[in-house]
């Protein structure tokens, strides 16, 4: 063991890195530690080696940017929705200095937290009042908590027991908030009779969860909401809709066959308050948006667990740059809906021209057509018609291709399809096509 050599020779040996040296250093002596365990002395080339691969493979945990080309437009593994110019320019001006986050500048005193953002969702909301958290969960949270103080029981379908991302589900969300469930109906049938029946004294509130991320055909059903919502005001009770993935736009402008409930639509059908995503369909941030009736809005901010949940400057930054492109309309400050839009035709001619660009490089390029998808829980029956750029290599099977191109700068993801690789060009940024290339060439 005495052969082991001392931290600071192999540290100056790895050279220069883009970790600080704190973190390098407490990579050496944990492999040398390990080593000294072991009693197991390679040689200093070896433990160089060595060392030299795990910096490589914490450099990579770092947050980074990811070219995406598996036609995922909200893809929860990659970042779900990226932030439009606008947002990032909001985030920006408050990022590196002071602001008015709770400042008044008429007054000089303290001012009101996320006054424009939630005047700006109100708006966009078609509510009284709307207020933000820190995602859609915590919205969830804070609802239950504040209607099942002193009535326990939530109403809730069988059949909207859904199971989001991670492997979490709304049933053990909301009976971690303290509060019960009261199933009701089938899993594929419910009918307003089974809510009626289930109402009684500890009931605090009915509660329906849009099945966004799956679908029940055949004998299903489950009653409209306005049947829901007048049922729950004859008996004096809250009614509301989780909505997941919150589209403020009617998704079938945009081609798209399957209907996307709105916060606006959900709430003129009677519920009293809706919760969704701000970084999925709404194409901001991650957050939590509520709106709804202002009296509740205004009670679910003076709960003591709002403070744990409420956002930071930089999510109301990027909150109010998306809020303020929704209410222009500009579909292009919005990238999720800009991918939407986007023909295929123009798909077609950069897959055409990124082809050309290659077409000296020893690989087998092809132009295929492709379905995308919404991703994020949004719209499961739902594929958008699109064009993926299919490759091929000689000397690496489609997996290793796949992991090359994950190890390039930034690094590039793509999906395996009939034993071939593709980058679908839906959810890559026309800018990024270069950057494609590159990559591609780099292989050699």
């Amino acid at each position: 063991m005495r052969s082991l050599p001392a931290v600071e020779k192999v540290r100056q040996a790895l050279g220069e890195t883009s970790l600080p040296r704190p973190l390098v250093v407490d990579l050496v002596r944990r492999e040398l530690a390990r080593h000294r365990a072991a009693e197991v002395a390679p040689s200093f080339e070896e433990i160089v080696r060595q060392i030299a691969g795990k910096v490589a493979q914490r450099e990579r945990s770092r947050l980074q940017p990811v070219i995406n080309g598996t036609g995922i437009i909200v893809h929860t593994n990659l970042g779900r929705a990226p932030l439009g110019p606008a947002a990032v320019r909001a985030v920006a001006a408050i990022a590196c200095g002071y602001n008015t986050l709770e400042y008044d500048l008429k007054t000089g005193e303290r001012g009101q937290r996320a006054a424009y953002l939630e005047e700006a969702l109100s708006l966009l909301c078609q509510s009284e009042a709307a207020t933000a958290v820190n995602n859609c969960a915590a919205a969830l949270v804070l609802i239950v908590r504040h209607f099942t103080k002193k009535k326990p029981e939530v109403i809730i379908s069988r059949g909207e027991l859904v199971q989001i991302g991670g492997g979490f589900r709304i049933g053990e969300i909301i009976e971690a908030s303290g509060a019960r469930l009261r199933e009701v109906g089938a899993t594929n049938k419910t009918t307003l009779s089974d809510y009626a029946g289930a109402i009684g004294s500890e009931t605090g509130f009915i509660l329906r969860v849009h099945q966004s991320n799956f679908f029940m055909s055949g004998f299903a059903d489950s009653p409209p909401n306005e049947e829901i919502a007048k049922l729950a005001r004859s008996r004096r009770l809250p009614f509301v809709a989780d909505l997941g993935s919150g589209a403020l736009v009617a998704t079938e402008k945009f081609g798209l066959a399957e209907h996307e409930p709105t916060p606006g639509g959900t709430l003129k059908g009677g519920a009293d308050l809706v919760c969704f995503s701000g970084d999925k369909l709404f194409g901001g941030p991650q957050a939590g948006l509520i709106a709804g009736k202002a009296r509740l809005i205004s009670a679910l901010k003076r709960e003591p667990l709002f403070r744990a949940l409420r956002c930071d400057k930089l999510v109301f930054a990027a909150l109010e740059g998306t809020a303020d492109a929704h209410l222009r309309k500009d579909w292009e400050e919005i990238p999720v809906l800009a991918l939407l839009r986007t023909s295929t035709e123009e798909l077609q001619a950069r897959a055409n021209a990124l082809v050309m660009q290659m077409q000296k490089l020893p690989l087998e390029l092809r132009v295929v057509p492709s379905k995308a998808e919404i991703g994020g829980g949004a719209l499961p029956r739902s594929s958008i018609p699109s064009v993926a750029l299919e490759i091929a290599a000689k000397s690496l099977s489609p997996n290793e291709l796949a992991e090359h191109l994950r190890r390039t700068s930034p690094a590039v993801v793509g999906y395996i399809a009939r034993g071939r690789f593709r980058l679908d060009l839906r959810t890559v940024f026309p800018a990024q096509d270069e950057l494609i290339a590159a990559a591609l060439t780099n292989l050699q």
